[in-house]
């Protein structure tokens, strides 16, 4: 039998997991004081639900679960592949909610501010920062149309972050109506700008010549395409170039708004900037988009937007939902490689015994706690290689029971 982990999914030893619910635990008591609640969904959900989730290229990572017994025989002496499986497990939080709020609504305060920290599952292939099993921390707000949403989400979610230790931050913000409204000024049909937006989203990938070559390779008209290049050599595209290339819009307002309220919060401890490139893949965004970089970072470390179409799939009613997610595996993994020391961490030592007298050990461990956290291991005949482990393995320090009597720390 193997010992090691399914490709994309890892163990985690004690330091790292220290260090996991440390991030966690910050993040999640962040958003508590801001207001939210905390909720929990089964990791996996109805296949039909997933299918019909708008979420881009990730409806091409699910997990699929086959069917079971009698009916699985059927499904496969059918001959349709789609017949075989009858639930997935979630590729991410936001689809898992509105069936949780379609379900619950009726029991919920409105507008809904909640939170999901939990387990998410992808059929990526395997690679530095990417993972078939990740965490995410999102936080979410059901029930309202007002912008205000999108200003209170920014405001938490940069709060979050800084009281995890990330300052060095700018917030990107766009809006997937402006953008669609400058494909068609561009002269994109309205029936391409779903694909013209997949396209688009690679920009930071395969630069503007990229993106031009792929979508003449749609066979798009080229002069929509020049159009959109020449918007793109425009740069900075500001809110007033777009003002000027679409005239008045909502969406605009919408913008400005947010922008000004969030300059107003912030404190100068990060800044929120216009990005017409910003895209974000999932298909069910209507409005506001948003992503948090750093420089610190590779790639976007937060990210979100308004999905105000998705839970009326469910209850065939307009209910608006915007939500931000933090990128917690990507920040986990950095500062994992830089060392990351939990700040104000009780020191961990052990306390070494006779197999005989564990009531003394118990004793003198106990008057240690309230200073240390205290472990107790048994003493082996080579002792100094236990002493060698405990220290590799993060300890500060020991007590050896009937042998020493003061506690000995590794660094002095």
């Amino acid at each position: 039998m193997k010992i090691t982990t399914v490709k994309g999914t890892n163990d985690y030893l004690p330091r790292e997991v220290a260090i996991r619910d440390y991030l966690q635990s910050v993040i999640l008591r962040t958003y508590q004081s801001y207001g939210f609640e905390r909720i929990m969904t089964p990791i996996i959900e109805d296949i039909e639900n997933l299918d019909k989730s708008e979420g881009g290229e990730n409806l091409n990572l699910i997990f699929k679960v086959l069917k079971r017994g009698d009916k699985l025989q059927k499904a496969i002496d059918s001959g349709d592949e789609k017949e075989l499986a009858d639930m997935g497990l979630r590729y991410d939080l936001t689809l898992p909610l509105t069936r949780y709020y379609a379900n619950n609504r009726a029991k919920l305060v409105s507008p809904f501010k909640v939170i999901q920290m939990d387990k998410v599952y992808r059929a990526e292939r395997p690679q530095k920062g990417r993972l078939r099993e990740f965490v995410q921390c999102d936080i979410d707000i059901i029930g309202t149309k007002s912008s205000n949403a999108e200003v209170e989400l920014i405001n938490t979610t940069a709060n979050a972050l800084m009281n995890i230790g990330i300052n060095n931050f700018r917030i990107k913000i766009n809006d997937r109506r402006l953008l669609k409204s400058i494909l068609l000024k561009a002269g994109f049909e309205n029936e391409q700008l779903d694909s013209v937006c997949i396209s688009f989203d690679k920009l930071d990938k395969i630069g503007a010549e990229g993106v031009k070559e792929e979508l003449l390779s749609k066979e798009f008209g080229e002069d929509a395409i020049d159009n959109l290049m020449k918007v793109l050599e425009d740069a900075p595209f500001t809110l007033d170039k777009a003002k000027a290339y679409v005239g008045e819009d909502e969406s605009i307002e919408s913008l400005e708004s947010i922008m000004s309220a969030v300059e107003s919060i912030s404190g100068g401890k990060y800044t929120v900037v216009y990005d017409m490139k910003l895209v974000r893949g999932q298909g069910y965004y209507t409005g506001t988009i948003f992503e948090v970089e750093s420089p610190d970072f590779r790639g976007a470390i937060a990210g979100g937007g308004r999905y105000d179409n998705l839970i009326g799939k469910f209850i065939n009613e307009d209910v608006p939902a915007v939500g931000f997610s933090i990128g917690f595996e990507r920040i986990y993994g950095i500062l994992l490689e830089s060392d990351f020391k939990i700040p104000n961490q009780k020191k961990k030592i052990a306390v070494i015994y006779d197999a005989d007298d564990i009531a003394s050990a118990l004793k003198i461990a106990d008057s240690y706690r309230e200073e240390y956290d205290v472990a107790l291991y048994e003493r082996i005949k080579k002792v100094g290689k236990l002493i060698d482990k405990l220290e590799n393995a993060g300890f500060d320090g020991f007590y050896l029971c009937n042998q020493s009597e003061e506690l000995k720390m590794f660094d002095e």
